[in-house]
């Protein structure tokens, strides 16, 4: 993944800083506590909701378990058609095979649809050293752009700005871009859209070159799917005359017939809506793409790995591969809604990004080693999840790799890490409950004499626990022990 965010602290200490900013808390409490009422009336109106789920779940499982096999047939598929595959096993090598795709057009700018993909390796910072510049044209991509920031969220990337951050952003920044703001713009959403339409208007107009990414990837027929509401992603898909798409390969669903499954699912997941209002597909360059003028006469397909088939080899941390980008786990975690995304220090923020960034990335770096236990493992992202992923028995079984070291896949090969830093309490607690838990005497004997000091229950932890003690009040000891209400009320001892 892109290097540029892992110089970020880890993150107890970023979500320290976070939780400190009043406006970040107000602008993410109000936007996620919308977007998740509404998702909840959309997904309310399909009585076989929870079909569609356990469906998209068996049909990414199916993949995924075959996933060699429905690559090759995709891009059998893609060069049928008429376009060109590229394999790219890390970060750098697609950013080397994109900026030497558009180098070879003598293009200097490219036009952007949004994409996680080429978020996740960086490919802006890439083509900017070689000279090329990338311009973002989904409008909160555009504000993110603009304000030299970082995505906070998977699908509203600047959900951490307000408007009148939006407005002051355009006034002070779109000139140096392109067409200024108007001078007297203000902080009303009509006529911030308006401005940014103008803005991109010419980009569009102009650009020879799009890299965009894709939702999905169909097998059967090499078909390249895009999801997106605001119509900029039509305009950089069909105006400019070469077309290049960054794409993870756990986006390849087998047939057409599946991707009807994800075509009710994730808008309903992601913006609340029954259909998004432009789902964009194209096949290579298609029977009338290349001529006259009709779309790009050029199309490339990166299929980009960067950790995903390490990932793979665990049978328990796959499932996170299922993920089809809708957002829904960010908007229901209470730790995102008061942290933000930047914290996560990963373009894939909230849930899904404590799962998905240690596996891709490792946990050898502070950050990706502190994200398994980003988590109250409360459960709601999971009941959300309309894949199914079950993103707490992830967390669990990360943090156990993050504590305990042991084997894992590092770039094809199987190797045996050691404990992350820092984690020596942890194994130790870990073990002596172990013992403890093996020896049934030992437990009931321990059990026994606290239960003699309930009285000496103090109101504040020392050492580690003082961080829980600071903000919280110890829940208050029951008058008698398990053991003894057990045996009071079922009139027998063990």
């Amino acid at each position: 993944m892109t290097r540029t965010d892992l110089g970020m602290p880890a993150f107890p200490e970023a979500a320290r800083e976070a939780v400190r900013d009043g406006v970040l808390r107000a602008n993410l409490r109000h936007a996620t506590h919308t977007i998740r009422d509404k998702r909840a009336r959309a997904v309310a109106e399909l009585a076989d909701w929870d079909r569609l789920r356990a469906a998209g779940k068996a049909v990414k499982d199916h993949t995924l378990r075959h996933l060699d096999r429905y690559l090759l047939q995709l891009e059998a598929a893609v060069t049928a058609a008429g376009g060109t595959v590229h394999w790219a096993v890390d970060a750098d090598e697609a950013n080397r095979i994109v900026t030497e795709l558009v180098r070879a057009t003598g293009e200097r700018e490219v036009v952007k649809v949004k994409s996680m993909a080429t978020q996740e390796i960086g490919l802006n910072e890439a083509l900017e050293a070689a000279g090329i510049a990338a311009y973002e044209t989904d409008l909160a991509e555009l504000i993110v752009q603009l304000g030299r920031d970082r995505p906070s969220h998977l699908l509203v990337p600047a959900i951490h700005r307000n408007r009148a951050e939006i407005r002051d952003i355009f006034r002070a920044e779109m000139g140096r871009w392109g067409r200024p703001a108007p001078d007297q713009l203000g902080d009303d959403p009509r006529e911030l859209a308006e401005a940014a339409r103008l803005h991109l208007r010419e980009k569009f107009l102009r650009a020879k070159v799009a890299v965009s990414g894709a939702n999905f990837m169909v097998a059967e027929t090499g078909t390249m799917v895009v999801f997106e509401s605001e119509g900029n992603g039509r305009m950089c898909l069909t105006l400019p005359e070469t077309l290049i798409s960054v794409v993870g390969i756990e986006k390849v669903v087998p047939t057409f017939r599946d991707l009807e499954i994800f075509l009710q699912t994730l808008p309903r997941s992601s913006t609340a809506e029954r259909m998004n209002p432009y789902t964009t597909m194209w096949t290579g360059l298609g029977p009338s793409r290349g001529t006259d003028g009709d779309g790009p006469s050029a199309f490339h397909l990166v299929l980009l790995d960067n950790g995903r088939t390490d990932t793979l080899a665990d049978e328990t941390g796959r499932q996170a591969l299922r993920c089809i980008r809708c957002s829904a786990c960010l908007n229901v975690c209470p730790v995102y809604e008061r942290a933000g995304g930047h914290a996560y220090g990963s373009v894939y923020p909230g849930p899904i990004g404590a799962v998905l960034s240690p596996q891709l990335r490792g946990t050898e770096s502070e950050i990706d080693a502190s994200l398994p236990y980003a988590s109250t493992l409360c459960g709601a992202c999971y009941d959300v999840c309309p894949v199914a992923i079950d993103i707490p028995e992830i967390l669990v079984h990360l943090r156990e790799r993050v504590a305990q070291g042991g084997p894992v896949t590092r770039h094809g090969i199987r190797v045996r890490i050691r404990p992350a830093h820092g984690h020596t309490a942890e194994r130790a607690a870990m073990r002596a409950a172990r013992l403890l838990l093996d020896r049934p005497g030992a437990l009931r004997t321990g059990e026994r004499l606290l239960a003699r000091a309930r009285r000496l229950a103090p109101r504040w932890l020392p050492g580690p626990g003082a961080a829980w003690t600071d903000t919280r009040e110890l829940p208050s000891v029951p008058a008698e022990s398990f053991r003894d209400w057990w045996a009071r009320e079922r009139g027998t001892r063990q």
